[in-house]
């Protein structure tokens, strides 16, 4: 577990970039910080990995103070990924993604086999890809290497600070289903900085809203748009549409689809509860044996069949 405690942060002039906030980082959560531009969100998040240090309170990872830590060896605990991407050029893909490998001391052909191990399950054949130079992939390609840089050693926390901002939507999309993919398959525990309200809707199991430097909600992406702490949460997702219930809980209310328990949630992909149906459609196809989502404090199994059967008894289609 990771744990902000009263955590502040201000300059010498006495400007305050954070004003004491407190939240918590369950293991296996996918957490996203959003928020406008200079909210403090990517310095709270350098301040897990020792690379920004609060002038106030603790943060504590594993129930120990970062500060206690060896920085280097606190790092190599968590996964990095970046905006700009920072593959080291000199590398090839495959010596990019074994860089942490081989600084825990992992044998050469260990690293080459999670090298592509990982390669092949985001769709970049190691064969074609491994022996490459970062310059010759292509941006989502490249960001694609630096995902799976981050998770190559199985880190207890995965940093990702605005990793899309730069992409064109399409690339951003299937980067945060590649998000979605690793969180299910590998039960990562991820923090996610973004100012993105549709994109902390997708990907979060619970949201953090920031502004000015405070923590304004903390909520599942549902109960944000429910229940908004206050006016500045109400304004920051006044875009998002709450004409139409999400598809998921339609699935769930018509009881077209099947309440599940954690064990069996575990055998498939899961999706947000936000899920469009049109995503949903398009991730059905792909997973013939069902998707689960999380609705309500209820896990949702719902396979295609299911979503045709509610489609068919006259539900809403909200492609």
């Amino acid at each position: 577990m990771i744990e902000y405690r009263d955590v502040g942060m201000h300059y010498n002039d006495d400007t305050q970039v954070l004003h004491h906030i407190n939240f918590t980082i369950n293991d296996g959560e996918l957490f996203v910080l959003v928020g406008p531009s200079g909210t403090g969100k990517t310095t709270a998040l350098k301040m897990l990995n020792g690379l920004v240090v609060p002038t106030d309170g603790n943060i504590y990872f594993d129930g120990k103070r970062i500060k206690e830590y060896d920085i280097q060896k606190l790092r190599l605990q968590m996964g990095y990924v970046l905006q700009n991407i920072s593959l080291f050029p000199n590398l090839t893909i495959e010596e990019n993604i074994g860089i942490q490998l081989e600084e825990l001391k992992r044998p050469a052909a260990d690293r080459k086999q999670i090298a592509a191990d990982l390669l092949n399950t985001v769709g970049l054949p190691a064969e074609k890809y491994a022996q490459r130079m970062p310059a010759e992939l292509s941006g989502g390609e490249q960001q694609r290497v630096g995902i799976i840089r981050a998770i190559a050693a199985q880190p207890k926390v995965v940093l990702m600070d605005e990793p899309f901002s730069a992409l064109d939507p399409v690339s951003r999309h299937n980067l945060q289903d590649l998000v979605l993919q690793i969180h299910q398959k590998y039960n990562s525990t991820i923090l996610f900085v973004t100012h993105d309200m549709n994109e902390a809707l997708r990907l979060g199991d619970r949201i953090g809203v920031m502004a000015e430097g405070d923590m304004q909600q903390i909520a599942t992406p549902q109960a944000l748009l429910d229940e908004p702490a206050n006016d500045i949460v109400r304004s920051f997702f006044s875009g998002i549409s709450k004409t139409e219930k999400p598809v998921v809980e339609l699935l769930k209310q018509a009881k077209t689809c099947t309440v599940v328990n954690e064990a069996t949630a575990k055998t498939l992909p899961q999706v947000n509860a936000l899920i469009s149906t049109a995503d949903l459609v398009t991730t059905l196809r792909e997973h013939p044996d069902g998707v689960v989502a999380l609705s309500s404090g209820s896990l949702i199994k719902i396979t295609m069949n299911d979503l045709l059967d509610f489609l068919a008894a006259g539900g809403e289609a909200l492609v």
